[in-house]
């Protein structure tokens, strides 16, 4: 396997650790510590820190640096989903069981979410429960509220 690389960026919710390879991201997460021995070397790891950083910027509605999530063919089946769901718009575990072509599989599509290793820009937090009501999150609670209302923030002063 390649090397991995690290870097990290710090935001008003926290740091985050982004690694990968010059392939792709393989993982974006927050984090309470960080390696200072991370090199931040990769082309990719670079770009996606700068992206990152623009998003929380108010900049950036979307992501182009490359990726690369490892999982269950039903995982990334869910993980592809889920880069559709629009900047600043939510869907339900429900909607993307149904556009997966599973529509009984709302738990499993939970699973799935709940296993992205690629936060914010593969956007685990713009799904909620049925009854709009915020569901679980890997980062947190207040970190998916906090990123929720960054994009309508956005959105709003877009116009």
């Amino acid at each position: 396997m390649e090397q991995l690389d690290r870097g990290y960026l710090f935001t008003d919710i926290g740091a985050i650790e982004v690694t990968g390879t010059e392939q792709g991201i393989v993982s974006v997460a927050f984090v309470e510590s960080i390696d200072t021995e991370a090199a931040c070397r990769t082309k990719a790891v670079q770009r996606c820190i700068t992206e990152l950083s623009q998003y929380f910027g108010g900049r950036r509605t979307r992501f182009s640096v490359p990726l690369s999530p490892e999982g269950t063919e039903f995982r990334l089946l869910v993980w592809k989903a889920l880069k559709k769901v629009p900047f600043g718009r939510t869907a339900s575990y429900s909607k993307i069981a149904r556009v997966i072509g599973h529509p009984r599989s709302a738990h499993a599509v939970g699973g799935a979410v709940g296993h992205n290793p690629i936060a914010i820009i593969i956007p685990c937090h713009r799904v909620i429960g049925s009854d709009g009501s915020l569901t679980g999150y890997a980062g947190g609670l207040d970190r998916k509220r906090w990123l929720l209302e960054h994009e309508q923030r956005v959105l709003a002063a877009r116009g």
